[in-house]
């Protein structure tokens, strides 16, 4: 019995750090939506100094337009998958020696 308290807590341990590694993973998902949404502001803002090109402006309402749909697909995409781990977070612990005994 004792040995099966020491795996249990192994088991508990690597599924926590499984969720940990999984919840950075997610910001770092959502900061590249942000990285890229920026670049895309950035491009839109700079193009009117960069280049003398005419009707300049579609192409910079485009860009922002381009910028503003990653960051809302990141946002919208970061809160799905942190519910999906805050709902599967629940699982970890001795659930499992309720199958056992």
């Amino acid at each position: 019995m004792n040995s099966q308290k020491a795996i249990n807590k192994d088991l508990i341990l690597r599924e926590r750090l499984a969720i940990q590694r999984t919840i950075l993973a997610n910001q770092s998902t959502f900061l590249s939506f942000l990285r890229t949404s920026m670049y895309f502001l950035i491009a839109g803002l700079s193009l009117k100094n960069v280049l003398k090109i005419e009707n300049s402006i579609t192409i910079e309402i485009v860009l922002f337009s381009f910028s503003g749909i990653i960051l809302l697909i990141g946002i919208l995409n970061y809160f799905k998958h942190k519910k999906s781990i805050l709902e599967n977070e629940k699982h970890i612990g001795d659930y499992q020696l309720n199958y056992y005994e």
